[in-house]
């Protein structure tokens, strides 16, 4: 079990979530209805999906749903391709209501890296190294 097929984030309102991810950092999915029942978005890698919080903690255990408060210990990544792509990314983010966290900056390991939170409070890394590179699905190239 080497690998991650999906990611679900638990959301309070998926309209909202939806279009934070949707229309306003450009996700891609085929729902086209403002208020699904679940949202798979079509990223290259792993997938991204939006599921009703309440909905995901009765799958989990029906008759003891675990309540989610405060960080988590989890972040998401996205790892760009410039600086400049990393402030475009952040610039989006503030416009479609996403709370910056920390503004990107000159980090610890050499990078460029900041973080913003989405309307559920998921907090996401933008970050750009200069030695990194990318596969043909423009997946992070770890050895």
């Amino acid at each position: 079990m080497n690998r991650i097929n999906l990611i679900t984030l638990g959301v309070k309102n998926i309209s909202q979530s939806l279009k934070f991810y949707r229309d306003g950092l450009g996700f891609e999915t085929s729902v086209t209805e403002e208020t699904p029942g679940i949202v798979f978005f079509k990223n290259g890698g792993t997938k991204l999906a939006l599921y009703p919080l309440d909905e995901l903690s009765k799958d989990i255990n029906e008759s003891d749903p675990p309540a989610g408060q405060g960080f988590s210990g989890i972040t998401l990544a996205y790892n760009a391709k410039s600086e400049e792509e990393v402030n475009q990314i952040f610039e989006t983010v503030e416009q479609v209501g996403g709370k910056i966290v920390k503004a990107p900056q000159k980090v610890f390991w050499g990078g460029y890296s900041g973080y913003f939170s989405d309307p559920d409070g998921y907090h996401w890394e933008a970050a750009y190294a200069e030695s990194w590179n990318f596969d043909e699905n423009d997946m992070l190239i770890i050895d």
